[in-house]
């Protein structure tokens, strides 16, 4: 099985480009908003570590950008209950789709949290300034001063540059990427197949 990883700034499209690989895709945001709507176990210890801000189940983003504006540090500790249950969550979905020739990872923090391994496939979605900040601005939560403290856990753009196997351009209408996509998968399984 072949694992790729989508990595590239916030806002880049990650999760588009993700899906038009039509392979099963592991969604780190999505699981981590999974786990704070049906994870009792992970609501009780934030409670307990964040009292004066979650108080009630399932936990809220707001609650959380409340904890987090309010001091910094409550990021790490927030990170400290969620990404363990993200990792374990990680590990069945590769478990569970060992059959498949190539599996996706959307994972934000793949490389700062050294999730992927030696032979992972990196994918950098390189995107444009203007596009980025359109997303984002279509997001239902879009915090500027969350996003720019979000940031600063990311490595450096450029470096994430230069650790990626493929650079895609996403500045393009869907239909273009779809195709982009297509060629670039083909070219992936074909290398694999050659080594």
């Amino acid at each position: 099985m072949i694992r790729v990883g989508i990595i590239g700034g916030i806002g880049s499209g990650k999760t588009s480009i993700s899906k038009l690989f039509k392979f099963p895709v592991f969604n780190a945001d999505e699981e981590v908003k999974f786990i704070y709507k049906n994870n009792k176990s992970c609501f009780r210890i934030l409670r307990s570590k964040l009292p004066k801000f979650i108080k009630s189940y399932p936990v809220k983003k707001k609650d959380l950008i409340s904890a987090i504006n309010d001091n910094e540090k409550n990021l790490k500790k927030i990170s400290s209950v969620v990404h363990p249950i993200v990792r374990k969550r990680l590990r069945n979905f590769i478990k569970k789709n060992k059959n498949y020739r190539m599996i996706i990872l959307d994972i934000p923090l793949l490389i700062e949290n050294k999730i992927n391994n030696k032979k992972d496939f990196l994918v950098f979605v390189d995107t444009n300034r203007n596009n980025i900040l359109r997303r984002l601005k279509q997001r239902p939560n879009f915090n500027k001063k969350i996003f720019n403290k979000l940031r600063e856990n990311q490595i450096e753009l450029s470096e994430k540059k230069k650790l990626a196997d493929y650079i895609i351009d996403n500045n393009y209408p869907v239909h273009i990427m779809k195709k982009k996509i297509k060629k670039l998968k083909e070219k992936i399984l074909n290398e694999r197949n050659n080594t």
